[in-house]
């Protein structure tokens, strides 16, 4: 059975940091590329950032280049994103996202953690 379990997320001052996390399991974490998604109420959900379990390359959406790094732990399967100089417009649900690198309809979700940025 396939699981990713997001953590980490909470309230956070603007400038802060938070350190988010995804436990992987249920499928071969090196065969897909996984990904950071985050929506904003009344918003859609957009893609943050991704890691390929294969390469380890990242790409980073230009709102987070230059404060959000995303690093993969393929031994314990976890997916560790850090989250500086956070802004109140990070505040969102952040969830993780794992999505095969070949068979791309194979595709699963957390089920989200609340970061919200406010003094």
């Amino acid at each position: 059975q396939v699981q990713l379990v997001e953590s980490g997320g909470g309230l956070v001052q603007p400038g802060g940091s938070l350190r988010l996390s995804c436990a992987a399991s249920g499928f071969i974490f090196g065969g897909y590329a996984m990904s950071w998604y985050r929506q904003a109420p009344g918003k859609e959900r957009d893609l943050v950032a991704t890691i390929s379990g294969a390469s380890g390359r990242t790409n980073y959406a230009d709102s987070v280049k230059g404060r959000f790094t995303i690093s993969a732990d393929n031994l314990k399967n976890t997916v560790l994103p850090q989250i500086n100089s956070l802004k109140p417009e990070d505040t969102a649900v952040y969830y993780c996202n794992a999505r095969h690198l070949v068979f791309r309809g194979n595709e699963y979700w957390g089920q989200g953690t609340q970061v919200t940025v406010s003094s």
